[in-house]
């Protein structure tokens, strides 16, 4: 490698660190509801406390409405935090509330868990 080569590779390493050690956002906006990074709606429990840091969608009802689980080094990012579940594992959440999908919604843009029990909301 001559040197140019070298340095434009030392920059590409330096600029992915630092884009990863600040944060990447979990989810994002698609036609104003939040999506998770493959494309599924994601949703809020109206019975989670925003900001209590916990997750009351446990067990059976976490298989129902799987968590978006946050990796163990993830980092806080812009709107979205990190709860610890009740398992221990890692949950993002969105203004303090866990984000989590349904396991009815087959395929990108199906919004079928919106209103379910009139506790489960799309995330927005």
């Amino acid at each position: 490698m001559n040197k140019l080569n070298l340095t434009i590779a030392a920059l590409f390493i330096t600029t992915t660190a630092a884009c990863a050690s600040a944060g990447h956002a979990p989810a994002q906006q698609q036609n104003g509801i939040l999506v998770g990074e493959n494309g599924m709606t994601l949703y809020t429990f109206d019975k989670d406390v925003a900001n209590s840091g916990k997750s009351v969608c446990n067990d059976k009802c976490a298989s129902l409405w799987p968590p978006l689980f946050a990796k163990k080094n993830a980092k806080p990012t812009g709107s979205f935090s990190i709860i610890t579940r009740d398992d221990g594992s890692k949950q993002w959440a969105v203004k303090g509330k866990p984000l989590y999908f349904w396991v009815k919604d087959k395929q990108p843009g199906d919004t079928t868990g919106d209103g379910v029990k009139n506790v489960w909301r799309i995330a927005k």
